[in-house]
Parts: structure tokens; C-alpha cells; sequence
């Protein structure tokens, strides 16, 4: 259980869901203890952006993380490949203000990675370990964290629409190739009616039916369909686990969210920095704690 970076350098081209724009995002390997960071390329000179929960700027349909004037929108998809395959360092080049949505999930950024390769590194692998439960109510959302053997996230999605109504999946992910096969490829999803306000807010304006799964009053408008009967509830835990991500290390408990998403993932991530004696820092293989002046973890607790 060490760290691990990508072999090579790996670069891909699409738009931005939200803005609409070409982008080039371009993944290159990273020392050990690096953690994952975003470089802005197109502002005259590289700007890094540490994904750590003090960059967070924005939660509005999408995670934002942001450095000075610098910013990188809709991060959550890739953050969300890096953590279910265990990629702990790498650098993030991106000649534009979000990521290429690809198709929409992560499955594309998986693809990419696996092409790149990944490359284990002689440094332990640090974890968060939960040792007292940690909860946050939102009227009827919540999430919770409580100590457990492994990371599993129990989710429940509930929307008054005849394709989803109330979906809720328990997700062992302890193995990256259960990531792969049942989370990575759980596309995001939007309402037909909510399409001409987001866009008159200048979201969604790169938003197809090929990137994104659209709902009008009936039903699912692709004309392929739905990739699982409950995608949707997929496609929140694939956001849970890039929004997790931003903790700078692998979550060792068990997560329950009722009606969850990016904003209230966040919450959790901020009240588990508040409370540092709901948990403590080992190494993965559990012979010894690390203390918790963790670099990565102090950056992640400035906001």
C-alpha cells in the first residue's frame, strides 16, 4: 500500500460542461508527497491549485477550486477517477478555467489513466482513519462518517421524477476495479426544465445529450438510454468520491448521505478538519500513526 503517480505523461481535448469551451488538460507524473495538483497554463504564467478542501471556491453544480485570480471549475470527475484507482500525486495542466466534461462521468479519465499507467512509489500511503462518528443535518439531508473497516459509502437519492424517485446503493470501495465497474461510468444528470436558467447564469453551455443524462417531465430524453436503472444514485457517489478526495488522503470508515451532493460533501470535509480528535493519521498498512501536522492535511485546513 504505497503511493502511487502515473507512468508517463497522458493529454486529452474537450469542453467545459458549464462554460461551453475547448479545453486541454494535459496528466503528468508526480513525486511522492506531492499530492494532486491543478497548474493553470493560459494566464501567462502556470499557477498552481492545490486540490485540498482550503481551495474550494465554489459548490454551485459543480466543485471549483480557485488561487488568487486563478480558478478550475468541475474538478470533481477526474478527482473522483484519481481517488477510486489510488492515485495520491500527479500534476494537472489545463489551458482553461474548468475540465473537459468528456462524456460526462469518470470513465473517460479512468481510460486516460490506465493508458498513462500507474506507478507505485516508495512512500507509505497515509489514511484518514475515523475513530468517532462525525455528522452533519441539512433539514431532510445529511451525511455522516463513522469508524469502519475499509471505505464504504451507503447513498440515498430521492427526487420526484418517475425515472428516479428514491434510489439508494451500498458501495464497498475498497477495490479499484469495483470503482471501474459499477461508479466511474455513472454519468451527471440535469432536468430539461431547469436548462434555460442555468444557461441565462452562463452554466451548462457546453451540455449535450451526449455528456449528459437530460430528464423531461416523462422520462430520460438519450436516446441510448440509462447505463444502470439507478445511474443517478452512481453518478452522486462518483461526485462523493472526488469531493472526499479533497482531504488530501484515502478515508478509512463508512459514509452514509441521504440526498447529498456537493455542498453537503464539503460539509463533511470541513467538519472532519474541525474535529481532529474524531480521527487520526496512519499509515495504510496500520503499523504506525503519523502525526498530525501531515503537511497535506495542514494545507487542506486552510479556508
Amino acid at each position: 500500500m504505497r503511493q502511487q503517480t502515473i507512468a508517463e505523461k497522458v493529454s486529452c481535448t474537450g469542453i467545459g460542461l458549464h462554460g461551453g469551451q475547448p479545453v486541454h488538460l494535459t496528466l503528468l507524473p508526480a513525486r511522492a508527497g506531492t499530492g494532486v495538483v491543478f497548474v493553470r497554463t493560459d494566464q501567462g504564467r502556470s499557477i498552481e491549485i492545490p486540490a485540498r478542501a482550503g481551495a474550494v471556491r465554489s459548490t454551485r453544480q459543480a466543485t471549483t477550486l480557485g488561487k488568487g485570480d486563478a480558478s478550475v471549475a468541475t474538478v470533481e470527475h477526474l478527482l473522483a477517477a484519481l481517488y477510486g484507482l489510488g492515485i495520491d500525486n500527479i500534476r494537472i495542466e489545463v489551458d482553461g478555467p474548468e475540465l473537459p466534461v468528456m462524456d460526462g462521468s469518470a470513465a473517460p479519465f479512468v481510460y486516460l489513466l490506465r493508458s498513462a499507467g500507474l506507478h507505485p512509489q516508495r512512500d507509505s500511503r497515509p489514511v484518514l482513519r475515523v475513530r468517532k462518528p462525525v455528522e452533519i443535518r441539512r433539514g431532510d439531508r445529511h451525511i455522516r462518517v463513522e469508524p469502519g473497516r475499509g471505505f464504504r459509502v451507503h447513498y440515498a437519492v430521492e427526487f420526484d421524477h418517475p425515472a428516479i424517485r428514491r434510489q439508494e446503493l451500498r458501495f464497498d470501495a475498497r477495490r479499484a476495479s469495483h470503482f471501474d465497474a459499477e461508479i466511474a461510468g455513472a454519468r451527471t444528470f440535469g432536468f430539461l426544465d431547469d436548462v434555460s436558467s442555468l444557461r441565462r447564469a452562463g452554466l451548462a453551455l457546453g451540455g449535450t445529450l451526449e455528456n449528459t443524462v437530460v430528464l423531461d417531465a416523462e422520462g430520460v430524453m438519450n436516446p441510448e438510454g440509462l447505463r444502470w436503472p439507478d445511474e443517478f444514485v452512481r453518478h452522486k457517489i462518483l461526485d462523493l468520491f472526488g469531493d472526499l478526495s479533497l482531504l488530501g488522503m484515502p478515508i478509512q470508515g463508512h459514509v452514509h448521505v441521504e440526498r447529498g451532493g456537493h455542498a453537503l460533501h464539503l460539509d463533511l470535509v470541513h467538519a472532519l478538519l474541525d474535529n481532529p480528535g474524531s480521527w487520526r493519521i496512519q499509515d495504510s498498512d496500520r503499523r504506525r500513526v503519523i502525526g498530525m501536522d501531515l503537511p497535506s492535511l495542514a494545507g487542506a485546513a486552510e479556508r
